[in-house]
């Protein structure tokens, strides 16, 4: 960006870094000009994060809950399960986000881990008093 105007790789550069930022919706096709680059702002990258997207689509209650649902591998983009909620999505990846039908959260026929547990626990205490009879 302070490179003079004539130099021939300030102009390869700034391609690379207009098409990268509009690859991850950070600017507009209108602003295609390195000087909205540097007008660029903390929250616009902060918006891009698959945390915060998860929390505006309402998959999740919170931005908080959005993180959990995340880290606790609830959340895939494109049919892949992400665990980083600082993964930045692209524009094309954005309609992909989802819950994974694995999750206990959409799929009801595989209870969750606790409720596994108990169920385990019922049946062994069960199955040891009918033994009995």
């Amino acid at each position: 960006l302070t490179l003079p105007e004539d130099e021939p790789r300030k102009g390869l550069d700034g391609a690379a870094l207009l098409r990268q930022c509009m690859r991850l919706g950070l600017l507009d096709e209108s602003k295609a000009k390195l000087d909205y680059v540097l007008a660029m702002r903390v929250n616009d990258l902060l918006d891009r994060r698959l945390q915060s997207l998860v929390f505006k689509l309402g998959l999740a209650k919170s931005i908080h809950h959005a993180r959990c649902l995340i880290r606790q591998r609830h959340i895939r983009v494109g049919g892949q399960i992400v665990t980083s909620p600082s993964f930045m999505v692209r524009v094309d990846s954005e309609k992909r986000i989802e819950i994974s039908p694995t999750s206990p959260l959409v799929n009801t026929s595989r209870p969750g881990r606790v409720k596994r547990k108990k169920q385990a626990s019922r049946e062994k205490s069960g199955g040891g008093d009918d033994d009995d009879v």
